[in-house]
């Protein structure tokens, strides 16, 4: 059950339509998980800075259970990841961050227990 938090400097205005619906279907693809399971929530016109400057940009937060664990596989999900949020936000790779969590099933709650139990 990934969770995707993208957080950006841009305007809402400025996001492509259906941004968080196009994240959800990249996600599915680059993590191998259904679309069902997938979480994504947009954040825009937030104040933020990365590498000491506030020009436009964005961070991504992944969280997931087993497929975010290593760097061989966050090496690969951060290439995709990177190819799709340049594409849909038009900044430059260095205006974007990425962060991974892995996540065990007892950290998620869902239907008053949790994934461990499901």
């Amino acid at each position: 059950m990934p969770f995707l938090e993208l957080e950006t400097s841009l305007p809402a205005a400025q996001l492509p339509q259906g941004l968080a619906g196009k994240l959800c279907s990249a996600a599915a693809a680059i993590l191998s998980k259904p679309e069902e399971r997938i979480n994504v929530t947009v954040k825009s016109d937030l104040p933020m800075v990365v590498g000491g400057s506030a020009a436009p940009c964005a961070q991504l937060l992944v969280s997931s259970i087993a497929v975010v664990g290593t760097a061989e596989q966050n090496r690969g999900h951060s290439a995709k990841f990177f190819e799709f949020l340049t594409k849909e936000l038009g900044l430059g790779a260095d205006r974007i961050l990425i962060r991974f969590y892995p996540l065990e099933p007892w950290q998620i709650g869902k239907k008053g227990t949790v994934m461990t139990f499901l």
